[in-house]
């Protein structure tokens, strides 16, 4: 079967979208990047906020119509978004033209469903904890140039108020280190040239196992196991949790120059008041001095954090000590949501929920307020020389990468003015312009 497999979401959704197409082409099935020539499509959803359900639904209609006038054959829904409706007849329903609705723990049953002749609608919803992990030795099917994700853990033991991810994916389950490290040797062996670490919150590794293994082991044993191998590739890691990124991380990521000085740390808000009202358990006092040891023990670091505004009960003065907060923290990259409320929300019961109109406009000043403080961080990198991951080609002369300050999707560019370079390669670029979220220089 020829097979069409859409990704909408996180970067763990990738790493499952990755998973169920090496298992499909293991199994004699072909992969295409053209949905009109396939026989199969998978839609992998996303349904964490309520836009992101309603880009899933969007899709999977938009791919339905192959159905109508394509040669597919098939149409199936797999991740978040079955997950989480999984309960809803009236949902499922109403999207007839899908034949397999898979939820969170389904991956390893793809290829089962894939070959499945029945005409009846299927649904498949295991038990999230019970999901194991992935075999190292299974390659997957890469949808990224140049770096690739790797999860250390699946689920999450938090219960921030605003949040369903427990519920779709499950408790904390921490990965064997082992797995990581044999996974991440086999990527590069294929010219993997970044490893990024992903999961719920990356922090929290190593909080369900017994033997006092956290994140910064996995750092150091992963960069040394990348060093014997001779791979100079970088590492990353992304969704950290202010409450367990502590100094071990930060003094292992100083102590080897493979680790990314990158901290991406989502703090949500940064009044006291309202972090207790999301379940976020630390102070805006416990945040200033997080950042200031970030800064102090690794001075060349680069800060990143993501924001709700509109939050239910968020007042005026909250919203201007939250804006007051990233003026004074200044962090380089930044990204803000507006509240996004369901019923099966705890936050959904809480008073004075705050008037769309007025979230879109705090979000509007945080990002003009960010913009500004972009612009002026990215001014300091001209005149620098900085190794880019060289991931596009989208004109001739221009390439487009990405600097260790820099990760995929959610932060600015790096533009590149050259004649001949290969894509998925790092190359030495001396910065010469800074723009509100990009930057661009030519080869050193």
């Amino acid at each position: 079967m020829i097979v069409f497999l859409e990704t909408l979401g996180c970067s763990r959704n990738q790493v499952d979208s990755e998973i169920m197409l090496g298992k499909l082409v293991a199994g004699g099935h072909r992969r295409t990047d053209d949905p009109a020539m396939a026989e199969v499509i998978i839609v992998n959803t996303c349904g964490f906020i309520s836009t992101a359900s309603d880009e899933a639904v969007d899709v999977i209609l938009e791919m339905a119509g192959f159905k109508e006038n394509g040669v597919c054959k098939k149409l199936i829904a797999t991740g978040c978004l079955a997950q989480r409706y999984k309960d809803d007849a009236a949902l499922l329903a109403s999207l007839p033209e899908v034949d397999a609705f898979l939820g969170t723990a389904a991956c390893e049953q793809i290829v089962d469903v894939v070959e499945d002749r029945q005409a009846t609608p299927l649904t498949l919803f295991p038990d999230p904890n019970k999901r194991g992990f992935q075999d190292p030795a299974l390659d997957r099917e890469l949808i990224s140039t140049g770096f690739a994700y790797i999860k250390v853990s699946e689920g999450c033991n938090r219960h921030c108020t605003y949040c369903i991810i427990p519920k779709l994916r499950g408790t904390q389950r921490s990965r064997p280190v082992a797995d990581i490290n044999a996974e991440a040797v086999s990527l590069v062996s294929k010219g993997v040239k970044e490893i990024i670490l992903t999961a719920e919150n990356t922090t929290d590794y190593g909080q369900d196992l017994v033997d006092g293994i956290g994140l910064d082991l996995i750092l150091s044993s992963l960069a040394k196991t990348l060093a014997d191998q001779g791979s100079t590739a970088w590492i990353r890691f992304l969704y950290t949790h202010p409450g367990t990124l502590g100094r071990d991380i930060i003094k292992t990521v100083q102590e080897n120059d493979s680790l990314c000085s990158y901290y991406d740390v989502p703090i949500q808000h940064a009044a006291s008041s309202m972090l207790r009202r999301m379940g976020r358990p630390y102070t805006r006092e416990d945040l200033v001095d997080l950042f200031k040891m970030i800064r102090k023990l690794d001075p060349q670091a680069s800060l990143r954090t993501t924001l709700i505004v509109g939050f239910p009960g968020e007042t005026e003065e909250e919203f201007k000590t939250l804006k007051n907060f990233i003026e004074q923290v200044r962090f380089d990259h930044l990204g803000v949501f507006t509240y996004s409320d369901s019923d099966d929300l705890k936050s959904h019961g809480f008073k004075d929920h705050v008037p769309a109109e007025i979230a879109e406009k705090r979000q509007d000043i945080l990002m003009a307020a960010q913009a500004k403080i972009s612009e002026q961080v990215n001014e300091r990198h001209v005149g620098k020389t900085y190794p880019v991951l060289v991931e596009e080609n989208p004109e001739k002369g221009v390439y487009i990468g990405r600097t260790q300050f820099q990760a995929p999707e959610v932060d600015g560019m790096t533009f590149i003015y050259s004649q001949a370079l290969e894509v998925g390669t790092i190359v030495r670029v001396r910065i010469t312009d800074a723009f509100e979220y990009d930057i661009a220089g030519e080869i050193a």
